[in-house]
């Protein structure tokens, strides 16, 4: 186990390799990144002088390793918009996106496993054809349609919910449903699908012929196996979340890294979009590591191999 998790901390280590050089890159995508920083009306003195002080009058090489030497350190230089260092603002919204992406999640799961398990359990009745009908409707809605019905629906008919910000628990219900209804219909078509797989083999016919529990076999037998590969999608479809909650958090005005992030984008506040990325990045590598673990924990044969 120490040695798989080591191997899966070096393979995390060459992601964020790759990531760094991709959030380099981010500046020098439009060639001089003064023409991006500075004024169209700067004159020429002014920008020969900032492109010295940036740094940006060195080889690409040299500027990376300078980009990677502060990264380390936990610099991403200052935001243009807020004046304040990048990479601590960013993790002031982090706080918010995660009680976001945990209520989405929640959500997901709550609704994705009941609807998965029944439907596999009523396979080609009424009941099955209605849950394949809702888990296809949630993989269809846009994210942004479906966040502008709810607001209309709850929101501003029914007034049971408010419109936007982060007051309290009820702020969090249109969004959190907003950035989870994708994942919970995806989980649910996946177990469906695994559930069916399963309850098919060998081992459950004869864990029924030894007279077990129908419960019990569900429990302890099937819904083990069949959880292999939904555990897999939904640990990944946690950074999703990350992404996702971008849509949901400009629509709704919710005060996380993801509205952050469209902000900057939207101003060129490039600090702000390097340390957002780099920071999504390792949460990305922590989670796929913790379910890499938990998978190990389902089948024993990962861990052998």
């Amino acid at each position: 186990m120490i040695q798989y998790i080591v191997r899966r901390l070096m393979h995390g280590v060459l992601v964020l390799v790759g990531v760094s050089i991709v959030v380099f890159s981010l500046i020098h995508l439009t060639g001089d990144p003064t023409s991006v920083l500075l004024p169209l009306n700067t004159p020429e003195e002014d920008v020969e002088i900032f492109r010295h002080q940036m740094g940006f009058d060195k080889p690409l090489v040299v500027q990376y390793g300078l980009f990677l030497s502060r990264a380390v350190q936990g610099d991403f230089g200052y935001s243009y918009r807020h004046r304040r260092p990048a990479l601590p603002l960013v993790l002031d919204r982090l706080p918010a996106t995660l009680k976001l992406t945990t209520v989405a999640f929640a959500f997901a799961m709550l609704v994705s496993i009941p609807v998965g398990i029944l439907a596999a359990l009523k396979r080609n009745t009424f009941i099955d054809g209605l849950a394949r009908l809702f888990t296809l409707l949630g993989q269809a809605f846009p994210g942004f349609w479906l966040a502008i019905m709810l607001m209309l629906i709850f929101a501003v008919k029914l007034r049971w919910l408010p419109v936007s910000g982060s007051e309290g628990w009820k702020s969090l219900v249109l969004p959190g449903i907003t950035v989870g209804s994708f994942i919970m219909a995806a989980v649910a078509r996946l177990l469906r699908s695994s559930l069916l797989e399963v309850l098919g083999e060998n081992y459950i016919l004869t864990a029924h012929g030894k007279g077990l529990n129908p419960r019990q076999v569900l429990t302890w037998h099937a819904l083990k196996n069949a959880a292999i590969p939904v555990v897999t999608v939904g640990g990944l479809q946690i950074t999703f979340l990350l992404g996702g909650s971008i849509i949901a958090e400009t629509i709704f005005a919710y005060p996380g890294i993801g509205r952050l992030a469209f902000q900057a984008i939207s101003t060129r506040d490039i600090p702000v979009i390097q340390a957002y990325v780099a920071l999504t990045a390792v949460i990305t590598i922590g989670l796929n590591l913790l379910v890499d673990i938990f998978y190990t924990w389902l089948d024993p044969r990962v861990r052998l191999a």
